[in-house]
């Protein structure tokens, strides 16, 4: 039990640190290389922390632990809205960006469905994996086409701040020249690699010491794990009174992580679980979302209340499952 426990927190470790110094080395390089900074800051830094999602739904789907995949996607989505947001808020208040409201609220809405639509069967198949991927393309270019240029580059703007706040706590080296930024970026990519593996084989590990089943430990300890990108940023973001970056940081992720994550780990391997099984889990995933809508829908401001009750929902989950 103990050598999967060392495992499963040196995988997470390494998640966190290989996910920052991946997406800071490749932000940099990409703005040294004279990409716009709003094409930057709406694809690298706004898909960038959700690489340990995909990493490890990636490799566990491809070792046939389809639960754990699935459970990863469903329970990172679920923490990203309650513990997360609600964690940020009870720092500071959320602002609410008017573009944010219009442009990627209705999507989160559509992409919640489309997830509980696509698992209402137990099975992610290779049409759906493939058309997720797609839909992430097309959100994306309609995203860097159609979202207006003052307020597009303000937000890659202060993603940029938030994220490269985020890799100074996570040591990331600075760097100027294009070849020692390439190299942080690569660094990152290998640590993350290593540690998707080592951080899926030592949840099912102890999956199988504590006779629990792995969507239990998908949605709990690994989606949390994950997470950490995200958690780090966003509270960064809180305490230095930047929330709507927490608040953006949040909604990209859990529209990231249902269109790629989802379907990408669906090219990886069959992904297959037992229906009845997840219909609490995907009860709690619309329930925390719409709730989640009212209040970023219904105001500028997401208030210190509202992200309590968010967050109070969050624990009332994990106790419900564990």
């Amino acid at each position: 039990m103990w050598s999967s426990l060392l495992q499963l927190l040196g995988g997470g470790i390494l998640l966190y640190f290989g996910a920052e110094w991946l997406v800071g080395g490749s932000s940099r390089l990409a703005l040294a290389l004279r990409i716009p900074k709003l094409a930057v800051g709406l694809t690298i830094v706004a898909y960038g922390t959700s690489a340990p999602e995909v990493v490890v739904s990636v490799e566990a789907a491809a070792a046939g632990q389809g639960a754990v995949a699935l459970g990863n996607v469903v329970g990172s989505n679920i923490a990203n809205l309650g513990l997360i947001l609600g964690i940020a808020t009870l720092v500071r208040p959320a602002v609410v960006a008017g573009e944010l409201r219009k442009r990627e609220l209705p999507v989160l809405a559509a992409t919640t469905l489309g997830l509980v639509a696509i698992l209402l069967d137990g099975v992610v198949s290779w049409v759906e994996a493939v058309a997720l991927v797609g839909g992430a393309i097309v959100y994306t270019v309609v995203a860097l086409r159609g979202a207006p240029a003052s307020d597009a580059l303000a937000e890659a703007e202060a993603a940029a701040v938030g994220t490269a706040e985020a890799v100074e706590a996570a040591g990331a080296p600075h760097a100027e020249s294009r070849w020692k930024l390439a190299m942080i970026a690569g660094v990152g990519l290998v640590v993350l690699l290593v540690g998707g593996q080592l951080f899926v084989g030592g949840a099912t590990d102890l999956a199988r010491t504590l006779g629990m089943s792995e969507r239990v430990v998908g949605l709990t300890i690994v989606a949390v794990g994950t997470s950490l990108p995200e958690l780090v940023t966003s509270l960064i973001a809180a305490f230095r009174g930047n929330s709507d970056i927490a608040v953006g940081n949040v909604v990209g992720s859990n529209i990231f992580n249902v269109l790629g994550c989802l379907g990408l780990a669906g090219f990886a391997g069959a992904m297959h679980v037992d229906p009845r099984a997840i219909v609490f889990d995907l009860g709690v995933l619309g329930a925390v979302t719409a709730l989640a809508l009212v209040f970023l829908r219904t105001a500028r401001t997401v208030r210190r209340w509202e992200g309590g009750l968010l967050l109070g929902a969050y624990v009332a989950f994990l106790i419900a499952l564990v």
